[in-house]
């Protein structure tokens, strides 16, 4: 089996099933890592193989969750060669090797901490790169592959295009996202380049700012401010703070381009503004209730 047509293959296979260039590219590099460590031939590779695989994974202070998302995806490429390829093999990663991870609420920042975030933030592209997340709840992949023509300033509103899942979704644009991104639109050069966001300074100056080059400036801002924020926090935030505006959880579910309603409720956990509301209108409602036979027991006809 030749490694290299093989890769080239799974890469075709990934884009046929519309994966987006981001994940295709992260693939590719857990299976190159992988097949690099692998010292028997793939088809050989067991269960037990994949156990050590595993050991390996944690001596590099890897977090369950991360290992679990490598077994996912050698997981898909063993199955891509058996049934695409016709590879004689069992598929080595099974579903006990699933590692036991607790899911965290989702964390939120305060209105005092995006504040304070807002504050030390200078630059005109970063101000609209961060504005987009908090207000438009734009995961970190859909602002650095966000294109000049997928924004409509006029009717504020922007075309999300192979999001997650490879779907698409419009999202809205607030006031203060909206200043924010015309401040940057008028002072961004580089007019034949598509992509939005560019890389200001040094030897890509010009080229369009990845994924990385992103995550690099809100770490800088979080170090800066002594804040634990990160892109998908800002998008949190936002997700948090429309509960509780007392948007609907379907509303919310539309903008963030959640799949599952599930996965968008598990922010009503962590609204305590619409949590403690909620308590307190329906605690007058059992008063009032209660207090109405005591009234009636002083209530004498005429």
């Amino acid at each position: 089996m030749r490694m290299t047509h093989v890769i080239i293959n799974f890469r075709r296979h990934l884009k046929r099933r519309n994966y987006s260039p981001h994940t295709v590219k992260y693939y590719l590099n857990i299976i190159k890592q992988y097949v690099i460590w692998l010292d028997v031939p793939l088809e050989q590779a067991t269960s037990g193989k994949i156990d050590v695989y595993i050991d390996h994974l944690h001596k590099k202070r890897m977090n369950p969750a991360s290992i679990n998302l490598y077994l996912v995806i050698i997981r898909v490429f063993y199955n891509y060669l058996r049934y695409d390829e016709r590879v004689d093999l069992i598929n080595p990663v099974k579903r006990n090797h699933r590692l036991c991870v607790p899911k965290p609420l989702p964390r939120s920042l305060r209105d005092q901490e995006v504040e304070r975030l807002f504050g030390v933030i200078k630059g005109k592209r970063d101000i609209a790169i961060f504005k987009l997340m908090l207000r438009c709840g734009l995961r970190v992949e859909e602002v650095a592959n966000l294109s000049l023509g997928d924004i409509d300033l006029k009717r504020r509103r922007i075309l999300v295009q192979q999001g997650k899942g490879g779907r698409d979704r419009v999202v809205y644009i607030s006031d203060d996202a909206h200043d924010a991104l015309v401040a940057y639109l008028k002072i961004r050069s580089h007019y034949r380049v598509k992509k939005v966001f560019l890389v200001e300074k040094g030897t890509y100056k010009g080229q369009p700012i990845s994924v990385r080059g992103i995550q690099k400036r809100i770490e800088y801002y979080a170090k800066k401010t002594g804040l634990k924020v990160s892109c998908h926090r800002l998008r949190h935030t936002m997700a948090t703070q429309l509960l509780n505006a007392e948007a609907e959880v379907e509303t919310i579910q539309d903008l963030l381009g959640h799949n599952w309603i599930t996965t968008t409720q598990r922010y009503c956990k962590v609204s305590n503004l619409k949590v403690q509301r909620d308590y307190f209108k329906a605690m007058r409602n059992v008063l009032q209730r209660s207090e109405q036979p005591l009234l009636n027991q002083f209530f004498v006809p005429g």
